[in-house]
């Protein structure tokens, strides 16, 4: 997928009503409150043209810089939260809802835009000792934990 892509996936994420229950797609999951895109999911070694993995990790750290740019240049800096006391939060057994429980699992930082009455999420999940990482979106208008 292309930047521009991205854009418009966002866009139509920020507008886009939400289902009244969870559902699932190749793009992502939806579900009451929210959208989530992965727009570069989650890969590592084992393909055929890139057997380390490394280059699936440069494209999704180019494609993270490049959506940041954009977005910032669109709405201003973001917000940046680390989700460190919210994962220690659930690791405790404390119920952190959807989007947000499958953002702070795996993210060092989020980038956060409020945009009306949704909250804007760019997610990116790498994997400390290897090539996998994932790019992710989030719309919703539930408020951060």
């Amino acid at each position: 997928m292309t930047t521009a892509h991205h854009l418009r996936l966002i866009d139509g994420m920020c507008g886009g009503e939400f289902p009244s229950r969870r559902t699932s797609s190749v793009a992502g999951v939806s579900g009451p409150g929210f959208h989530t895109a992965y727009l570069r999911p989650y890969g590592g070694a084992g393909d055929d043209d890139d057997p380390t993995g490394a280059e699936h990790r440069a494209r999704c750290l180019a494609e993270h810089d490049a959506l940041l740019t954009l977005l910032t240049s669109r709405w201003g800096e973001p917000q940046v939260m680390s989700p460190w006391s919210a994962r220690e939060r659930m690791l405790a057994g404390e119920d952190i809802p959807e989007p947000w429980a499958d953002l702070v699992a795996g993210c060092e930082f989020l980038r956060l835009w409020r945009i009306g009455q949704r909250w804007i999420a760019i997610g990116l999940f790498v994997e400390a000792d290897g090539p996998a990482c994932e790019l992710t979106v989030v719309a919703t208008d539930v408020d951060p934990p």
